[in-house]
C-alpha cells in the first residue's frame, strides 16, 4: 500500500475538482477510469451496513426542519446568509456518534422486522442520507417567490392551500424527472458530476479520522467547534452593537453630502467601491469565498471592475437610460416620478392593463440593474458557444460513452441493491402533474394547462443534454431568460402566469438537476437506491410544509415586512428583483421594455455574450501555459448575477478572501487549507446564523426590542448612500423621460 498527496487542480478555465491525500492500492486493479474518481471516492462497499436507522431519520429530519426554516427566513433578509449542506454534513457525525453512545441497544421486533434504536457505529451510509436530505432542502422552495411577490407586490391574499399545493408540485415534479434520467447522467462513470466529489471526499476524510489520533493543528471537529463560536459571538458587533462595521462604507462618511463620492463608494445604493467589511454576512453574501476555485472568483471580480465599476458610472452620469433620476444602484423599479414603480396601478385582477399603463408611467431601472438584464442575455449566448468551443468533443463522446461503456466498479456495486423501479419515479411525476393542474385551475392565477405542459416540455427537451455539460464542466446553462422569452410572448399582461411558467420552465429542470447530483453522490457512496428515494422524497415534502409556514409567520408578525424602511433589514430584496421581472416579462412585456422601448440597447449583449469567447478560446489553444485559460467568458457574465441586490462591497470583499484561501493558502500551506478549509467555511455560516436568530428573537422581536442608538449604528444611515439619493431631482408635479402617452 502507498500513498500518494496531491494538491493538483483540474484547470481548463471552466471547471475544477479538487484532489484529496488518497491512498492507492498498487495490487487493485478495478477502479474509476477518472482519476478525480479515483482520489475521492471507494472502490470497495460493505453491504451489511446499517442505514435506514432512528437515527439517521431523526437527524435527517431534524437537519431538514432547521436548515429549510433558517435559509427561508434569512433569504429575505439583507445581508443574508445561508447554511448549506455542508453544515450538515460537519455537524452530524459528532451528532451521530453522540446518539451512538446513548441509544439503547435493545432490538425490536415489528411485524417479523427486527430493529433497534442504535443498531452499532454511525457509518457512512447514514451519514451520507442525512447530509442529502439536508441538500434537497439547503437551497429553498423558488415558488415562495412566487407567493411573497403576490403578497408584497400585488397585494394578493393568497389562500394556505394554494400556497402548499404551489410548493409541492414545483419541487417533487423536478425529483420524478431526475429518477427518469438516471441511466444517462447517473449511472455511467463519464458523468463525473464534480462537486459531489468534494462531498464524498470529505466524507471519506471524517470517517477515516473520526476518534483516532490526529497529526494536524488540531482536529477537524475541535476547530469547527472554535470557529463557530469565534463566528457566533463576532457577530454581534457587525450585527447588532456597531453595524457601521458591516457597512463600512468610510469614504461615505468623510463626505456624506458629497453624491458622486456615495454613488461610486456607497455599500447601499452606491458601486461599493471598496474591499473593507467586517461582517462575514456582507462577504459571503453571494455564496461563500471559501468554496469557489480562485480562477471562478478572478473572472467575477473582473466583470465587477470592468462593467459596474467603469462602465456602469460612465453611462450613469451621461444620463443614459434617464439613470440620474434614480439611485446608482437598486433591485427595485420606478416611474416617471421617480417613486418606486406602483404595480397595482397596471395589474388590475392579476392581468396587464394598457389604459391604465398609458395613463401611468413606463418602468424605469437603475443602471446596475439595466446592465444586470444585459449579462444575463451576454451569459445566455456565451455559455452555448462556450460549452460548443472547450467542450463539444468531450460531450459527444461521453454522450456515447454513456450509452455503451461497460459499468465501472461503482455502477457493479451498487448491483448489491434493488434499484428503484421507473414506477415510483413516474407515480410521483403523475401526482405532482395532477397537484399542478389542480393549483393553476382552481385558483386565479391565469396560466392555462398548455402552458403548464408548454413549460415542463422546455424542461424535459433541455434535462439530459444540459445534465451532461453540468455532469462534465460543472457548468448549468440556465433557462431563465428563454422561459421568460417564452412566456412573455405567448402570455403578454399575466405577471402571475409568467412567475408559474417559469418556476415549471426553468427551476424544474435546475432543480432535477440538483436531485441528479445527489443521486450520483448516493451513487458514489453505495447508499441503497430506495433509500435514497424515500429520504429524498420525505424531506422535499417537509420543507415544503416548513418554507410555506415560516414564510407566512413571518408576513403576519414582522412589522413593515419587504419594505424598504423595515427595522431589522427583512427588505427582500430578492422578491424585489423576482417582482420586477414578473412586471417586465409578465407584465408590461418584452415588447414594450425591450423589442421597442427604451432598453432596447441591451440585445446587443446577445450578440456580444456569442462572440466574446471566440478570441479566448483562440488565445488559450495559441498559448496553452498563459493566463488565458482561466479566462472563462459564461462566469463573467452569470458572477455577478446578484447584483443588484448585492453591491460591490459583496464581492469586491468576497474576492479578496477567497483569493487568499483558494490561491495563496491552497498554494502555500496546503496541508492546513485541506484539512479546515471547507470546515471554517460551514463554521463561519453557522456562527452567523445562530447569532442572527438570538439578536432578532431575543433583541428585537419582544416587546418592541431593544435598539443600540448611537453613531456607530446611524453614521452610515446619514449619508446620501444610505438615503438613496439621486443626481437629479424633480420638482412636485415634474416627471422625467419619455412624454405622456408616448410609452405605451
Amino acid at each position: 500500500m502507498t500513498k500518494e498527496r496531491s494538491h493538483d487542480k483540474l484547470e481548463d478555465g471552466s471547471s475544477s475538482v479538487e484532489r484529496v491525500v488518497v491512498e492507492v492500492d498498487n495490487d487493485q486493479e478495478e477502479d474509476s477510469p477518472y482519476p478525480e474518481v479515483r482520489a475521492a471516492v471507494s472502490n470497495t462497499d460493505d453491504p451489511s451496513m446499517p442505514v435506514n436507522t432512528f437515527r439517521m431519520w431523526f437527524l435527517g429530519v431534524l437537519f431538514t426542519i432547521v436548515i429549510s426554516g433558517l435559509n427561508q427566513f434569512f433569504g429575505f433578509r439583507y445581508p443574508s446568509v445561508t447554511i448549506t449542506s455542508l453544515v450538515a454534513q460537519l455537524v452530524a457525525l459528532p451528532l451521530g456518534k453522540l446518539l451512538e453512545k446513548i441509544l439503547p441497544t435493545r432490538q425490536f421486533n415489528t411485524f417479523g422486522y427486527r430493529w433497534s434504536f442504535n443498531p452499532g457505529p454511525f457509518n457512512i451510509k447514514e451519514h451520507t442520507l442525512i447530509t442529502v436530505m439536508a441538500n434537497v432542502c439547503s437551497g429553498g422552495a423558488y415558488a415562495t417567490d412566487i407567493l411573497a411577490v403576490q403578497k408584497s407586490f400585488y397585494n394578493q391574499q393568497l389562500d394556505p392551500g394554494y400556497e402548499l399545493l404551489l410548493v409541492i408540485s414545483t419541487q417533487l415534479i423536478g425529483f420524478s424527472i431526475a429518477g427518469l434520467c438516471r441511466r444517462f447522467l447517473v449511472w455511467p462513470a463519464a458523468m463525473i458530476w464534480p462537486y459531489t466529489l468534494v462531498y464524498s471526499a470529505l466524507f471519506n476524510a471524517l470517517h477515516t479520522s473520526y476518534g483516532k489520533s490526529d497529526d494536524g493543528w488540531m482536529s477537524r471537529n475541535k476547530f469547527f467547534v472554535i470557529a463557530f463560536t469565534c463566528s457566533a459571538l463576532w457577530y454581534f458587533f457587525p450585527g447588532y452593537i456597531f453595524t457601521a462595521l458591516s457597512v463600512f462604507n468610510w469614504v461615505c462618511w468623510i463626505a456624506p453630502n458629497n453624491f458622486v463620492v456615495n454613488s461610486l463608494f456607497g455599500y447601499q445604493t452606491g458601486l461599493g467601491m471598496g474591499f473593507v467589511t467586517f461582517d462575514w454576512a456582507q462577504i459571503a453574501y453571494t455564496g461563500s469565498p471559501l468554496v469557489t476555485p480562485w480562477w471562478a472568483q478572478a473572472n467575477v471580480f473582473a466583470c465587477l471592475a470592468i462593467i459596474y465599476w467603469i462602465i456602469a458610472p460612465i453611462m450613469y452620469y451621461k444620463n443614459v437610460f434617464f439613470a440620474q433620476y434614480l439611485p446608482m444602484s437598486s433591485s427595485g423599479s420606478y416611474d416617471n416620478t421617480g417613486a418606486p414603480y406602483n404595480a397595482t396601478a397596471i395589474i388590475v385582477d392579476g392581468i396587464f392593463n394598457p389604459e391604465q399603463y398609458a395613463n401611468y408611467s413606463p418602468l424605469y431601472l437603475s443602471m446596475t440593474f439595466a446592465l444586470a438584464y444585459g449579462l444575463s442575455f451576454g451569459a445566455l449566448t456565451s455559455t452555448i458557444v462556450h460549452v460548443f468551443l472547450w467542450y463539444r468533443h468531450d460531450i459527444v463522446r461521453q454522450f456515447r460513452a454513456s450509452l455503451k461503456d461497460e459499468p465501472d466498479i461503482h455502477a457493479r456495486l451498487m448491483l448489491a441493491y434493488p434499484e428503484v423501479p421507473n414506477s415510483w419515479y413516474l407515480g410521483l411525476g403523475l401526482v405532482s402533474f395532477a397537484l399542478a393542474i389542480v393549483t393553476i385551475e382552481v385558483w386565479h392565477t391565469q396560466l392555462p394547462v398548455w402552458a403548464l405542459i408548454l413549460a415542463l416540455l422546455i424542461s424535459l427537451f433541455y434535462l439530459i443534454p444540459i445534465g451532461m455539460i453540468q455532469a462534465v464542466t460543472n457548468q448549468q446553462v440556465g433557462l431563465n431568460v428563454i422561459t421568460e422569452l417564452i412566456v412573455g410572448y405567448a402570455l403578454p399582461g399575466k405577471p402571475v402566469a409568467m412567475m408559474i411558467f417559469k418556476t415549471f420552465g426553468y427551476i424544474t429542470m435546475a432543480q432535477a438537476l440538483s436531485f441528479v447530483g445527489d443521486l450520483k453522490l448516493g451513487h458514489y457512496m453505495k447508499v441503497p437506491p430506495r433509500m435514497m428515494w424515500l429520504s429524498q422524497v420525505i424531506a422535499a415534502l417537509i420543507a415544503c410544509f416548513v418554507v410555506v409556514g415560516v414564510q407566512n409567520w413571518m408576513f403576519g408578525n414582522i412589522v413593515g415586512m419587504c419594505t424598504p424602511e423595515q427595522a431589522d433589514n427583512f427588505t427582500c430584496p430578492g422578491i424585489d428583483v423576482f417582482g420586477t421581472a414578473s412586471l417586465i416579462w409578465g407584465g408590461i412585456g418584452p415588447t414594450r421594455i425591450f423589442s421597442h422601448g427604451l432598453y432596447q440597447p441591451l440585445l446587443w449583449f446577445f450578440l456580444i455574450g456569442a462572440l466574446l469567447p471566440i478570441p479566448f478560446y483562440y488565445l488559450a489553444k495559441k498559448y496553452p501555459m498563459s493566463g488565458w485559460k482561466y479566462v472563462n467568458i459564461p462566469v463573467f457574465f452569470t458572477g455577478t448575477g446578484l447584483m443588484p441586490p448585492a453591491t460591490g462591497i459583496n464581492f469586491s470583499s468576497w474576492f479578496m478572501v477567497g483569493i487568499t484561501f483558494m490561491y495563496f493558502v491552497r498554494r502555500y500551506h496546503f496541508g492546513w487549507w485541506s484539512r479546515y478549509n471547507y470546515v471554517l467555511s460551514a463554521a463561519m455560516d453557522s456562527g452567523v446564523a445562530i447569532t442572527t436568530i438570538v439578536i432578532f428573537f431575543c433583541l428585537y422581536f419582544p416587546n418592541g426590542g431593544v435598539s443600540l442608538d448611537w453613531w456607530g449604528n446611524s453614521v452610515y444611515a446619514n449619508t446620501l448612500d444610505g438615503m438613496g439619493a439621486t443626481y437629479l431631482t424633480l420638482n412636485p408635479g415634474e416627471v422625467f423621460g419619455y412624454q405622456p402617452g408616448t410609452w405605451s
